[in-house]
């Protein structure tokens, strides 16, 4: 049977409509069919722009039809998260505050993606502020469910077969717990990796892109064409980040805590299942319990960095801010210098400790939410485990392997140390090719 090309990989798509196989006016067409179809359901979507896509597709075809070198990213759909700035369309934050916002300018990321030969579609919805105050994005695979926040439309986007790639953010945990709960993979690259500029502040040593799609090759592949230094963020740097065709031996650890205890008993149960059942053995890694205050020293870090990113609207707005981003604004203001800086050296020194820590393995493995996503009058979930790796800007990556109740998705989360993307990703490549039995 014929797979729909909605369901296709995003390299797939690539190499085809490079090779001549399938048109980038087939592969568009076919993904705004299936927003078209479900849309209405799944409400993704906080601007979409289909002409627009479908004339860059044409484009795109007649490039390869006048012979020119195709880009790395040909012909590509993507959408991108409403805090991530595009010159052609809204990037309103989901806010009413910025509802007619318009930007002046791509944000880097972006221009990179078109530079590359990626069409955006159109901006995907976000949590307001990219906080914990819900849009009306459900989960593809249980609209009672939330897609998780603040990532919500991408990641809801993907695992819908809307578009095969889309950009997401994470600042404590809004790329891994999404891709966990709709059963996508979510990476999340090492702390300047990917540029920053034009993506809504919240805390500049917290603030990282993430990159959502169907596989870990997918990721890598956005990745290699995304990356590198960005002159006007401090954090950024260059690297290469290939996933190779080769199979070797891994090492790979677990890492119950230092919140272990937190997760539901039937996440704990389905990751023991699936160690247990590892090809190789996995060793056990202890992390000392000072990493147990990550959740304090990122609130911290991150409420002070709101305080002052939104402080001009909080002036200005304050009748249009939902509660909960006020309450964190005044909460960021509490705080003094001195529990700022404490808690900055905090972070340092956890980041040295687990460089160590990991350095010996290609990646650890640790749950990437406490459970199945939760009912929407439920929230949008806890970030809990990813808010130590987040904290740390280490890499982490959300692999769609495990099932929780009812068989909906769960995600199993692999951590490596700073910098080390490229091996994270070859282990991760590996374990959702031939995952243990």
């Amino acid at each position: 049977m014929t797979v729909p090309l909605h369901d296709w990989t995003a390299r797939e798509l690539v190499r085809a409509m490079a090779d001549g196989r399938v048109s980038a006016v087939d592969v568009m067409e076919a993904h705004l069919d299936r927003i078209a179809a479900l849309e209405s359901s799944v409400h993704a979507w906080a601007f979409l722009a289909p002409e627009a896509a479908l004339t860059a597709a044409r484009a795109a075809d007649e490039r390869r039809s006048a012979g020119m070198p195709l880009p790395a990213l040909h012909g590509l759909p993507v959408g991108v998260k409403d805090i991530i700035d595009t010159a052609d369309m809204p990037t309103t934050y989901g806010t009413r505050v910025h509802a007619s916002r318009r930007p002046a300018q791509d944000a880097t990321l972006v221009a990179r993606l078109r530079a590359a030969g990626a069409i955006v579609v159109g901006k995907t919805v976000t949590s307001e502020y990219a906080l914990f105050v819900p849009g009306p994005t459900r989960n593809p695979h249980d609209l009672a469910r939330t897609p998780g926040g603040s990532s919500s439309g991408s990641a809801a986007a993907v695992a819908a077969g809307m578009v095969p790639a889309a950009l997401a953010t994470q600042t404590n945990g809004s790329t891994i717990r999404p891709a966990s709960f709709c059963g996508i993979v979510g990476y999340k690259p090492s702390l300047g990796l990917l540029p920053r500029t034009g993506i809504l502040r919240q805390a500049a040593i917290l603030d990282q892109p993430g990159l959502m799609a169907r596989s870990v090759d997918d990721v890598a592949l956005l990745a290699q064409a995304l990356g590198g230094r960005d002159e006007t963020d401090e954090q950024s740097f260059d690297a290469e980040v290939v996933v190779d065709d080769g199979h070797r031996a891994l090492r790979i650890g677990l890492v119950r805590g230092p919140y272990w205890l937190r997760a539901e008993r039937s996440t704990r149960e389905a990751i023991e299942a699936f160690t247990a059942g590892a090809a190789t053995p996995i060793e056990d890694v202890e992390l000392p319990s000072d990493f147990a205050t990550a959740a304090e020293v990122l609130t911290l870090i991150m409420e002070t960095g709101i305080a002052e990113a939104y402080r001009a609207d909080a002036e200005t707005h304050r009748d249009l801010m939902p509660d909960l981003v006020l309450k964190t604004i005044d909460r960021g203001r509490s705080r003094s210098a001195v529990d700022l800086l404490r808690a900055l050296q905090t972070r340092s020194d956890l980041r040295l400790r687990f460089d160590a820590i990991a350095a010996p393995y290609d990646a650890l493995i640790t749950p990437a939410s406490v459970g199945i996503a939760p009912l929407v009058v439920d929230g949008t979930g806890d970030p809990l485990f990813a808010t130590l790796w987040t904290l740390l800007g280490v890499p982490s990556i959300s692999l769609p392997l495990l099932k929780g109740e009812n068989g909906l998705p769960l995600g199993l989360q692999l951590v490596s140390r700073s910098r080390n993307d490229a091996t994270l990703l070859r282990a991760a490549a590996q374990l959702l090719l031939s995952p243990p039995h």
